[in-house]
């Protein structure tokens, strides 16, 4: 219940951001419940749904405006390279941080 909680309040917050304001609300969604199911057992394969979900632009990477939940609030320590962006790999960190 509070991952359910937790996924509406984060999808609430980003609609009411104008930086998202064109994302497709149903990906967004996606992306959010996904994000709340993830555990340290999730797969690669998850983790690489949540990256197709998140990388709205589709630019192989996610910013810090596409980023959401656990993974904008970790995402200076998943950005190992510091680039101001995560690629798959980088994203695939946050299975580390779930444990």
């Amino acid at each position: 219940m509070k991952r359910t909680i937790l996924s509406v309040t984060v999808v609430a917050t980003l609609f009411s951001c104008n930086s998202v304001k064109d994302v497709n609300t149903s990906t967004l969604s996606q992306a959010a419940t996904l994000l709340s199911s993830l555990s340290s057992n999730s797969t690669v394969q998850q983790i690489t749904s949540l990256f197709s979900l998140l990388d709205t632009n589709n630019d192989n990477a996610i910013n810090s405006t596409e980023a959401i939940g656990s993974v904008a609030e970790n995402f200076n320590v998943l950005d190992t390279d510091s680039n101001s962006s995560l690629n798959l790999t980088e994203l695939t960190g946050l299975l580390s941080l779930l444990k």
